[in-house]
């Protein structure tokens, strides 16, 4: 099948991967054509815009950075949805707003697009082992039209409902993952001034009923003070951020995500917004004075 990808980033490259290495050609484009080269290596196309991509493949897939990233890729005038496309599906992985999701199915449909909306999670570790959580909104039928190529890209795939419901439930996702983050740094906090072995606590309490996946992946990294990007900072403060309105358009209080948001925000204006999400072990630390490895004010 001939497949358009756009955006190479930390996940992009290697879910592209996937279906290259699966078979499939590949039209790409990414605002750095250098990060999309060792898929052009590989014999991917590159074309100059997104709009270019859609005029060569049959199916789209978009993995970007922000809800802006997102409405120029599809809507702006060298979009996906520009001029005359021939692709007959677009799906956005990109964690964006519901409500925008709903308005690229709606200008996708005028053109006899069909259109879903397909975030992740896994983060990068998920992405290089096709082990991704996929959660979809669109129409069913299209849905299961996609589903061998989603395959490729993870393990746990659900179809979840109309446009927008993906990206609804991965709001839910990263309210999960806002109150992972915080237990886990702050027990390991507690863990180092106890005195304890840090790798060990999580080697005995990641096997019962507090496991998660933050604990086993990112714990580690964190006692080994590697701050390096599985997901950005300055990215989950932006889809924590799309909750919070979300919520409160919806009359909801969530108290804990909104901590949590401060937090991170914290660490951005410390000078970690490219740095991964266990980065929020270096506002924690900040406030208990005890500088942690890998943090410039040690």
């Amino acid at each position: 099948m001939k497949i358009g990808w756009i955006g190479t980033g930390i996940m992009g490259a290697s879910m592209a991967g996937h279906l290259q290495f699966a078979g499939h050609e590949l039209f790409l484009y990414t605002r750095t054509r250098d990060k999309a080269k060792p898929l052009i290596d590989r014999g991917g196309r590159w074309c100059p815009t997104p709009a270019a991509v859609a005029a060569e493949a049959e199916v789209v897939f978009t993995m970007v950075g922000l809800p802006s990233d997102v409405e120029e890729t599809y809507l702006g005038p060298q979009g996906v949805l520009a001029g005359e496309p021939k692709c007959r599906i677009v799906a956005d992985m990109t964690t964006s707003e519901p409500s925008l999701a709903r308005r690229i199915a709606k200008e996708a449909l005028k053109k006899g697009i069909y259109s879903l909306d397909a975030p992740v999670s896994g983060g990068d570790v998920g992405a290089r082992n096709a082990t991704l959580a996929i959660m979809v909104g669109g129409d069913r039928k299209i849905y299961e039209d996609l589903l061998p190529l989603f395959q490729h890209l993870g393990k746990t795939i659900a179809f979840m409902g109309a446009a927008g419901a993906g990206q609804n439930t991965k709001m839910c996702n990263q309210i999960l993952i806002a109150g992972s983050m915080i237990g886990v740094c702050e027990a390991l906090v507690y863990a180092s001034k106890a005195g304890l072995d840090e790798q060990g606590v999580i080697d005995i309490v990641g096997k019962g009923a507090a496991t998660s996946w933050c604990l086993n992946t990112l714990g580690p990294r964190i006692v080994q003070g590697d701050y390096r990007p599985g997901f950005y900072v300055e990215h989950f403060i932006k889809d924590m951020g799309i909750a919070l309105r979300e919520a409160s358009a919806m009359g909801l209080a969530l108290p804990g995500l909104a901590l949590v948001y401060q937090l991170y925000v914290a660490v951005k204006a410390q000078g970690h917004g490219r740095s991964g999400t266990q980065a929020l072990m270096l506002a924690l630390k900040v406030l208990s004075s005890r500088p942690e490895k890998g943090d410039p004010g040690e």
